[in-house]
């Protein structure tokens, strides 16, 4: 475990066996533990090993602090609750019936990762409504021994929050703050679909800054500063990102091929300005075709 703070800290789930791709933050406090995104179910053992090795047991976890729904974030939320029976559960009210329910959360999933579902994800298990906190954006919640503001963030998903912790100086983002593997590398947006709002995106940016925390933390991977040329460098590589699908819907073709070529070249990008391993963990994190169909289903409701 890597401590950000008293009561703090986060560690690696080695998502497929590779490292930087997958945080999860542990909040350590005298009634109990809580963890800010517990990740799939697929990096489960990681998450054992790695709360044994810090001394910590599973039993001894009272929360969990989602982020946001999707698989890589809190798909190991039914499995812990199974083993759990009392964690609570935070989530955003508009997450939280894809919690109790997962069959269409498992049906805009498997259209992206079809038979590597399993691979990837591991299983997916229903949360009992009656473990789930649901939040909207304003709250205040307890959690680990840590106050936490919430707020609404989307713009990567419409049911994404956002968290601060005022003593540690610390927001936990999830996604809403990019992808950020090397540190003072550089920090891509992951726009995969269903329900990339561009416009949102830039709102919630704007919530986040008007914390001005000291240090943000990303899932992918870890904690980032400082906050303004953070949020500057993933400003201007969303609206790079934005402008490049928008040149690909120009492109004669089908969308096999637009996809193709936007992925090509943002990989030309990335690889002039990194190692080929550090460039790969970034696609791991943020798969370039799945980036496409986000924006491009953007675009086009756009009209």
């Amino acid at each position: 475990m890597v401590p950000l703070a008293p009561g703090i800290a986060y560690f690696d789930l080695l998502f497929q066996n590779t490292p930087r791709v997958i945080a999860t933050v542990v909040l350590d406090g005298p009634e109990g533990i809580a963890i800010v995104d517990p990740g799939p179910s697929s990096t489960l053992p990681a998450l054992r090993n790695g709360l044994d090795q810090a001394g910590l047991r599973l039993g001894d976890v009272t929360a969990l602090v989602l982020t946001h729904i999707h698989l890589d974030h809190a798909g190991a939320c039914g499995t812990l609750l199974r083993e759990r029976p009392n964690l609570k559960v935070y989530v955003h009210e508009k997450g939280a019936p894809h919690l109790v329910d997962p069959a269409k959360l498992l049906a805009s999933a498997e259209r992206l990762y079809g038979e590597a579902m399993e691979n990837l994800w591991g299983e997916v298990q229903p949360v009992p409504k009656s473990a789930i906190a649901a939040l909207r954006g304003g709250e205040r919640i307890e959690a680990g021994g840590r106050f936490l503001d919430v707020e609404y963030t989307p713009g990567h998903a419409s049911h994404h929050v956002s968290y601060f912790n005022r003593d540690a100086d610390v927001a936990f983002v999830g996604d809403t703050a990019g992808v950020k593997i090397v540190a003072g590398g550089d920090v891509l947006p992951p726009t995969p679909p269903p329900d990339i709002d561009l416009d949102s995106w830039r709102d919630s940016l704007q919530k986040i800054e008007r914390w001005r925390p000291a240090t943000l933390f990303l899932t992918h991977f870890g904690p980032s500063g400082p906050l303004g040329d953070h949020l500057m460098t993933l400003r201007e590589n969303i609206e790079a990102a934005s402008r490049l699908v928008q040149d690909s819907l120009a492109r004669e073709g089908t969308d096999e091929d637009r996809e193709a070529w936007f992925t090509g070249e943002c990989q030309r990008r990335l690889r002039r300005r990194m190692s080929g391993a550090d460039a790969a963990v970034y696609e791991a994190a943020g798969r370039f075709d799945l980036n496409w169909r986000g924006l491009a289903r953007y675009w086009r409701k756009k009209g």
